[in-house]
């Protein structure tokens, strides 16, 4: 999405605005769709239709064009990143007011997203399609053409509205779109060497490398003496060969980064204007204190000025610090999805509220399509919350305590501050010394010398209730303190962990209340559930035994299969159901045309029961003369 041009008033600005920001996404629109309805063409449906019937030279062509698999693809996942990158722009043009054209009431606002979403949807489907497609030729041909018609346009209408702030919005996309252009390039030059039997084709099995290396080392012995994990692996993250992130996984970093990226420099932006206003505030009082000569006007010039100052400051730091740590929690949520799901592979599921250890299978699925979105949502809304918050609390510190001490005011402050920690150490210390009467003089002694705390059993009751009752009065006032710091603690770990989608940020109890951790739940369980390395090696015996024993009867006998008729066959199908109900009598209650009887007591039903009845006695007084 090309950015806007500056806002500097200009015609050709606005010409630039009009030109690249409004009709160039909606044009775009034609080459999608013919992109799509050449590779929807090119892809033969699974399963017949009526159209079929009614239109025979389709040959069961236009199937449906699958961008990515977000569930189960492992691999290619840089490519899908970088086009994942391609589609961030978009993405954060929702965000934006001049996504909406026309004023539209506000029940309606989710109907215009809804539509707007598809459309950019369709806008980006060429460079995930051409990816995905088993069409390998087609699929580079066109998405080459894609690429570099979104690449022309885009540095075409950098040059042309040329500024700094297009080149700086603009490279990420630029950079998506040159590694895309690269690997259609490589994607097309591989299918040469496929067709000329240069290069083996792909196998496309079930089981991917990593998860057959993954079961083998499940199977092999562990080592008692293993090497110990440095302080990088134990604290932040140690990597695992035989694990590889999702597709889904991989794209959502992606766009989480760039979109943070942009909004970081919008919002630099934004507070450089802001900033402006205050300073040209600042030199209108100062024209007024040049006119008028008043103190009280001279005391909110300088007050005004000290504010503008602190704020500029504590506002760039804490951009800093926010980003610093919105990145970090960005990567992090890749650490805690590898981290669960191994649990999950394990069957440890201590880590969860009780209620999600068997999530219900719908919103699971749906957690599937709503991950990454939220994910995403929940990034770049945390940073702007944490960001306020961190600049709020830089100003408090920088008016409670680096002020006065510029000031000169640091012994006044310093008796305040004494004063205030030497209550609090007071109330701690009273906390403790309960914690220790009781310690001493409540608790029964040890039942064994080894054990390290008393039991938990009373002594001296009568003691206790008198201690019990005259420090009530007291735990009153200690606990309205405690209940602000409550309050306080918990909107400070709210705030901090608000784009943590995977902690929740309520009580216990009321998990289901967050609506994000409930997505993260479902979402690790349908991944748990369809990607479990041990589930899909097994399938792939099971496919492989499968496919060898086919391959093995059409080799043995193809032209007597040829050759038999439907009636040998059914003949002799009759004959394996009659051995084998001769054999086991009491499948003759399991027939089909039995089991379908409207009445258990019917007269059929009661004559197949004393059939089957003579024919288990039958076959155990044969079995028992011979």
């Amino acid at each position: 999405m090309i950015v806007n041009g500056t806002e500097n008033g200009n015609s050709t600005g606005e010409e630039c605005k009009n030109t690249f920001a409004d009709l160039f996404p909606h044009i775009s629109l034609i080459p999608a769709v013919l992109i799509v309805g050449v590779l929807s063409f090119l892809q033969k449906r699974a399963q017949r239709l009526a159209i079929d019937e009614r239109l025979p030279f389709l040959q069961g062509r236009f199937g449906i064009v699958v961008p990515l698999d977000t569930l189960g693809s492992h691999s290619n996942r840089w490519s899908y990143g970088f086009a994942y990158g391609a589609v961030s722009s978009g993405i954060v043009a929702l965000f934006s007011k001049g996504f909406i054209p026309f004023t539209v009431p506000s029940w309606a606002l989710p109907f215009v997203y809804l539509i707007g979403a598809l459309e950019i949807g369709l806008l980006y489907l060429p460079f995930f399609a051409c990816l995905s497609t088993p069409f390998r030729m087609a699929g580079a041909v066109l998405g080459m053409l894609y690429s570099a018609f979104w690449l022309s346009i885009s540095i075409w209408g950098t040059v042309i509205c040329f500024s700094h702030q297009n080149v700086i919005f603009g490279w990420p996309e630029m950079l998506s779109l040159i590694f895309l252009l690269g690997r259609y390039l490589c994607m097309l030059a591989k299918d040469i060497r496929i067709r000329l039997h240069m290069e083996p084709e792909d196998a496309g099995e079930l089981l991917e490398q990593y998860q057959m290396m993954h079961v083998k080392r499940l199977l092999r012995k562990t080592s008692e003496h293993r090497t110990p994990l440095s302080w990088f692996k134990r604290k932040v993250y140690e990597w695992d060969p035989y694990f590889k992130f999702p597709c889904r996984m991989i794209g959502t970093v992606i766009i989480s980064l760039i979109g943070l990226y942009m909004i970081i420099l919008v919002e630099y932006l934004t507070s450089l204007k802001i900033l402006e206003k205050l300073e040209d505030l600042k030199t209108m009082l100062i024209g007024l204190h040049t006119s008028w000569n008043e103190t009280p006007l001279l005391n909110i010039l300088s007050r005004l000025e000290e504010f503008t100052d602190v704020l500029k400051k504590c506002w760039l730091a804490t951009t800093i610090s926010a980003s610093l740590i919105s990145f970090a929690f960005t990567f992090h949520v890749l650490a805690c999805y590898r981290k669960d799901l191994k649990r999950l592979w394990k069957g440890q599921k201590g880590f969860l509220p009780m209620k999600f250890h068997h999530p219900k299978s719908a919103p699971s699925i749906v957690s599937i399509a709503r991950y990454s979105g939220w994910q995403i949502a929940f990034t770049l809304w945390g940073y702007l919350i944490a960001h306020f918050v961190h600049a709020v609390l830089a100003m408090v510190l920088a008016y409670v305590v680096i002020l006065p001490i510029m000031h000169g005011k640091v012994q006044d402050k310093l008796i305040t501050w004494g004063t205030t920690l030497l209550t609090i150490c007071i109330v701690k210390g009273l906390s403790k010394v309960q914690e220790l009467l009781v310690q001493i003089f409540f608790l029964q002694d040890k039942m064994s010398p080894t054990d390290k705390e008393k039991p938990l059993a009373l002594n001296n009751r009568k003691a206790f209730h008198c201690f019990n009752y005259f420090f009530l009065f007291y735990n009153v006032v200690v606990g309205l303190a405690t209940c602000m710091l409550r309050l306080l603690s918990s909107i400070a770990i709210g705030t901090w962990l608000i784009s943590r989608i995977d902690k929740t940020i309520m009580q216990r109890g009321y998990e289901t209340m967050d609506a994000g951790y409930c997505t993260w739940i479902g979402m690790i369980f349908t991944d748990h559930y369809h990607n479990n390395p041990v589930m899909v090696s097994f399938c792939q015996i099971l496919v492989s035994n499968t496919l060898e024993k086919q391959d093995k009867s059409e080799y043995s006998t193809p032209n007597k299969a040829l050759s038999e008729s439907s009636v040998n066959s059914r003949a002799r199908s009759r004959w394996t159901l009659a051995y084998t109900l001769l054999r086991n009598p009491p499948l003759v209650l399991l027939r089909k045309h039995h089991l379908t009887s409207s009445s258990p007591l019917s007269p059929s039903l009661s004559d197949a029961v004393v059939h089957a009845f003579v024919l288990e006695y039958q076959t155990k007084n044969c079995e028992a003369s011979s």
